[in-house]
């Protein structure tokens, strides 16, 4: 675990970094500056490119890190230009089609809201963006680094969108200029991220196709289906929200959804090294270090995401006091997709052992029946219960798919991601739930939050630390914190 933990702890830094950024453009300037809809149209907007970019990365991303360390030397070099090329050629003709049905497709994403119509062509530039920006990222993790491309992943692009805030707030730009200068940012992004990879080990790219080819599109394509399945889970919220009711209401599911998503920034940051180095474990068959690192990240991402549910459940009642009322509707939103959040990050590395066996073929047929009940549920919860019912489907597919993914991995490697620890974790969380969401400090709204996370936190982590739930979090507790050389092996 020491190079996963060195790159995750700076990639924790560098995440939380980016999502404070991301909750002050979130929570305080686009609340404060932009009307509900426009809002609205900005996650719209964003959510149909994240779910476009699946297929426009034609799963190479994913594939590039599975298959790259088998090869070396020319093969190497033989298969990342196969890997850089393959985009551009699937690209071709599905321009194409857009192109020739493209006034379909704006009728399409308009139907519901006419705000939509002149901005299509955003989700285009953005989901291309995130495609290559993804690709090279991915090379830059086959090299084993990660930190740079995470900084790029979590701050650039939020960092981009403050300036764009800002300048729309003093009036230096309009709300076409902001939409197509938000497109702009990840362009930016996606030519600095390639630059980094290359500047790792330059590519020599060759016109020649894999010995693997077969092997390799096939995977490429069923990953392109549990790219698909994984986004389509997570964002296919938002955009039946934008198709079913008005356009203003993903503003407070948006805010909603980023208070829960914070919880998810453990296992981000840390996923970025694990998918390599699981990868490798796979390759070379060392199944004994592969469930090590199974149980010790779930536990790890259990320990720190459960610490933040605390926090995110215990205060929310306050925080929302403090924003705009109108968005104290996704109150409910806030509490199921955190606890989805919660019961995903207790997986691990569960993802990477799939998409990197396999048997990543079995996940994607749960996938896809999954993402099937989630269109389904949100068809019949949200014209019903509006937000609400969006979080409701969201949560029941998000818990089911990660249980899913949980037996696949039990049934074909023997091995799951529990322990007598994750019991003992799930005791403390119920325990210090209950007694501190009912108690409330009637000071100022920022003072009590501030006040009982302090309290909380500090009950939470001296609980863990005493008792050594997680030999790693108690070493790096040592380490870094309490600077002591006591340490449990």
């Amino acid at each position: 675990m020491g190079i996963v933990s060195s790159q995750s702890f700076k990639n924790l830094i560098t995440t939380y970094l980016g999502f404070g950024i991301g909750a002050l453009n979130t929570l305080v300037l686009y609340v404060q500056f932009f009307q509900d809809e426009y809002y609205g149209l900005v996650g719209f907007l964003l959510s149909s490119a994240t779910l476009a970019m699946p297929f426009i990365a034609v799963g190479t991303h994913n594939t590039l890190i599975k298959f790259y360390s088998k090869y070396s030397g020319r093969k190497q070099e033989v298969f990342l230009s196969f890997m850089l090329g393959l985009p551009l050629i699937i690209l071709i003709p599905t321009t194409i089609l857009v192109t020739v049905f493209y006034s379909d497709l704006v009728d399409f994403l308009a139907s519901k809201n006419e705000i939509v119509r002149p901005y299509i062509i955003v989700i285009g530039i953005i989901a291309f963006s995130m495609a290559y920006f993804e690709i090279a990222y991915a090379y830059a993790k086959a090299q084993l680094h990660s930190v740079f491309g995470n900084i790029m992943n979590e701050i650039f692009h939020r960092l981009g969108v403050m300036i764009l805030l800002l300048l729309f707030a003093i009036d230096l730009i309009d709300m076409d200029q902001f939409l197509f200068g938000l497109a702009i940012v990840y362009v930016l992004r996606m030519f600095i991220m390639l630059g980094y990879a290359f500047s790792l080990k330059k590519p020599k790219l060759r016109l020649a196709i894999p010995e693997e080819w077969k092997a390799i599109i096939k995977y490429s394509t069923l990953i392109i289906v549990a790219g698909s399945v994984a986004v389509m889970i997570l964002e296919i919220d938002m955009f039946m929200l934008g198709k079913l009711v008005a356009i203003e209401n993903i503003a407070y599911y948006s805010v909603g959804i980023y208070i829960a998503a914070v919880i998810a920034v453990p296992a981000r940051a840390m996923h970025q090294i694990m998918y390599p180095l699981t990868a490798n474990y796979l390759n070379e068959r060392r199944f004994v270090e592969l469930k090590d690192l199974y149980k010790k990240s779930s536990l790890t991402l259990y320990i720190i995401s459960g610490l933040l549910l605390l926090l995110i459940v215990c205060n929310i009642n306050t925080l929302y006091l403090i924003l705009d009322p109108a968005y104290s509707k996704g109150l409910y939103v806030v509490l199921l997709i955190s606890l989805a959040k919660l019961v995903d990050n207790i997986l691990g590395n569960n993802n990477a052992i799939l998409y990197n066996s396999d048997y990543y073929r079995l996940v994607l047929v749960l996938g896809v029946f999954l993402v099937i009940l989630a269109i389904i549920l949100n068809l019949i919860f949200i014209p019903e219960l509006g937000i609400n019912g969006a979080a409701i489907a969201t949560f029941i597919a998000s818990v089911g798919y990660a249980l899913a993914k949980i037996i696949v991995v039990y049934k074909k490697f023997g091995m799951h991601p529990f322990t007598k620890a994750t019991m003992n974790v799930t005791s403390l969380l119920l325990v210090l739930g209950v007694c501190f969401y009912f108690w409330n400090f009637k000071l100022n709204p920022y003072l009590a939050i501030g006040l009982k996370s302090i309290i909380l936190g500090s009950i939470y982590l001296v609980v863990v630390y005493i008792f050594k739930i997680s030999p790693e979090i108690y070493n790096w507790l040592n380490d870094n914190i309490l600077k002591r050389k006591s340490r449990i092996e």
